[in-house]
């Protein structure tokens, strides 16, 4: 029995409803979504603090959601393990056809957008004819708002350059500033979100991915306000002690220390 099998035998047990685990027994698949959803994440975490050790825990921890995900599919006879092995392996295989095509395409070599050509052909049988089908919902807003922008781009719904999102951008500002100014709640979080939505664009423009950027941005942040904090403290004294402009001169030692 090799290691994946021994996984899966692992995951039948814990699952047996006689002699198995009772919570894993009452799990079903909406119970078990959001703890796939944080094991990417922390796949991602051990990833941008390049710890290989917490990499390798935290992509066990991701296969153990599929592999529960799976046993859960295989008790009400939808699937199983091996036929989400036989998916994703065919669809690679589909989707590289110059690794994996024929001699000429081969020869070939990858094209520009064939990656996309092909799951433009896989979506074309959906019911779902929208430009924008298949853009999860449950992604992660930053992430669905980039896939939107990009989708409505290659049916030639978008600025011609970085100007006409920087334009957006300030016409988002400024009606997000009205609605302040009228103090008018749903108006504020729509425009809001408006201008969230515009800065992706943008993003998406200048080939930044977002979720990344601002991931990126909050390490830096957290670094920078610990060592603003161990200077503080340092000098005998609480961060709730100090008033802004105190607080600022800080910040600023902090930024030059700290990248």
């Amino acid at each position: 029995m090799n290691d994946i099998e021994k996984l899966l035998d692992v995951m039948r047990k814990l699952r047996d409803k006689d002699t198995g685990c009772a919570w894993d027994v009452q799990q079903n698949f909406s119970t078990i979504a959001p703890y796939t959803v944080e094991e990417a994440y922390e796949v991602a975490d051990a990833i941008q603090r390049n710890n290989m050790d917490d990499l390798r825990d935290e992509l066990g921890d991701l296969l153990l959601q599929v592999v529960f995900h799976a046993q859960m599919a295989t008790e009400d006879g939808i699937f199983d393990f091996d036929d989400v092995a036989r998916g994703i392996t065919a669809k690679m295989i589909r989707r590289h056809p110059h690794v994996f095509g024929s001699d000429d395409q081969i020869d070939a070599g990858k094209q520009d957008g064939s990656w996309e050509e092909i799951k433009e052909a896989e979506r074309s049988g959906h019911a779902d004819a929208s430009a924008l089908a298949g853009v999860t919902k449950a992604l992660p807003a930053l992430k669905r708002a980039q896939k939107l922008g990009k989708r409505a781009s290659r049916v030639g719904f978008d600025w011609p350059d970085r100007s006409g999102v920087r334009a957006k951008i300030y016409e988002e500002l400024d009606e997000l500033e009205e609605a302040v100014g009228a103090r008018e709640k749903d108006s504020i979080d729509e425009e809001f979100g408006d201008l969230l939505f515009a800065v992706v664009n943008l993003a998406r423009h200048l080939d930044i991915d977002p979720e990344t950027a601002l991931t990126r941005a909050n390490y830096k942040f957290e670094r920078r306000f610990r060592d603003m904090e161990d200077d503080i403290t340092s000098d005998g004294k609480r961060i709730k002690d100090y008033g802004v402009e105190l607080l600022d001169k800080y910040w600023r030692q902090a930024k030059k220390r700290v990248g």
